[in-house]
């Protein structure tokens, strides 16, 4: 039946889904920065933090709205799932303001040359831990072990680790790392979009391992949730996905980019939508329903009198900015052609050899090159 506090969770899912598709994909950015590998490692690490570069602030938007809907819909949830489960959500808080703060110095720190390794493992740790702490948070909430008594919140300090809250949290760092790359293959060429097709059904494959393993860990550990998922609507959902999963990586072997970039998106929507569709009616499972977790009557009609109007106002510019920033090859970026001159690990642009300066003249007694404002002189 069609109520205002369904609605208002289909609101919530679609903030989730959208956060995990587009939020997820720079997370992975920084798992793949972390894990770049090969003689073109340098070159995946400067596309990544390319493509991460002009929207990383604007994916958190989709945060946002899924707390002040939560908020603002769901008042009582919000208190329990806070309490119950404030430390990985402040955990998750603080890698993605470490993050942020990584990503934005690591920019200045290239154009000064200093700290910018220490940056980068500060950028690449956050990007591991934030998903994997919002994974175990998910997931949690599927577990049971979270009582509500009275509207009051009862959990034991550390009920959020449990089996299933830990492979929940290897697959939220999976979903991520699977989605990074894919979306990766429509911004690259040559043989560094090789490189990423490859990481892509890598990722793929051991998403689907971690999220096949989840089930005898839930039979074991959250039996009510396994119950829901296996017998319910939401089996459809976890069908959908697998075939969605499947398609994808057939895409990604047969090299069209941008059909898989889709497929995956849509593996991780109906993943996330069969999680929810088992934890339907709840919101904690066994604990509270949505009902119960509601906001009155009134403050929901508010909600979704004022809803159109912030969609209004910020879609137009949320598609602008996607639209801008879909996925072009960065030309001012090196080709990664392997029979080009060594590159410099600060800039990732190429130094001259000890014959010629960045003019093009030759100078046996002298390197010269320029990045920005920086240069460096010194003697072979």
């Amino acid at each position: 039946m069609t109520t205002l506090e369904n609605l208002a969770a289909a609101v919530l899912l679609f903030g989730l889904v959208m956060y995990a598709a587009f939020a997820g994909a720079d997370f992975g950015g920084g798992i793949w920065t972390a894990l770049a590998s090969g003689p073109r490692a340098r070159e995946q690490r400067e596309n990544l933090f390319h493509a991460i570069g002009p929207v990383w602030e604007t994916n958190h938007i989709w945060l946002i709205f899924v707390v002040v809907t939560l908020f603002t819909a769901f008042p009582k949830g919000f208190a329990a799932l806070f309490i119950a489960l404030l430390v990985p959500l402040v955990v998750a808080l603080v890698g993605i303001n470490f993050r942020g703060a990584a990503f934005a110095f690591r920019h200045f720190g290239r154009r000064t040359v200093s700290g910018v390794p220490l940056i980068a493992r500060a950028f690449e740790v956050s990007s591991i831990l934030t998903p994997f702490a919002l994974g175990i948070a998910v997931t949690a909430t599927a577990t049971g072990r979270i009582a509500v008594v009275n509207g009051q919140a009862r959990a034991e300090p550390w009920s959020w680790v449990t089996p299933f809250t830990l492979v929940g949290g290897l697959v939220g760092m999976a979903v991520c790392a699977y989605l990074a790359p894919i979306y990766m293959t429509v911004r690259t060429r040559r043989e560094l979009q090789l490189d990423f097709r490859k990481r892509g059904m890598i990722a793929g494959f051991v998403l689907g391992v971690l999220t096949a393993v989840e089930i005898p860990v839930a039979l074991a550990d959250a039996p009510l949730f396994a119950n829901r998922l296996l017998t319910t609507r939401a089996v459809l959902f976890v069908a959908l996905a697998v075939v969605s999963g499947a398609t994808t990586l057939v895409l990604l072997w047969r090299r069209r980019y941008l059909g898989a970039q889709i497929a995956a998106a849509g593996t991780v929507a109906l993943t996330i939508t069969g999680f929810c569709a088992a934890m339907y009616p709840d919101l904690l499972i066994g604990q509270l329903t949505l009902a119960a977790a509601a906001a009155p009557p009134a403050t929901l009609v508010a909600f979704f009198a004022v809803l159109p109007v912030g969609v209004l106002l910020l879609a137009p510019s949320l598609l602008f900015l996607y639209w801008t920033f879909r996925g072009e090859p960065n030309p001012e970026l090196p080709p990664e052609d392997p029979r080009s001159k060594p590159t410099s690990p600060i800039s990732g642009t190429r130094f001259p050899t000890n014959k010629e300066d960045h003019h093009g003249k030759t100078d046996s007694g002298r390197i010269s090159c320029r990045y920005t404002d920086v240069h460096f002189q010194g003697r072979p």
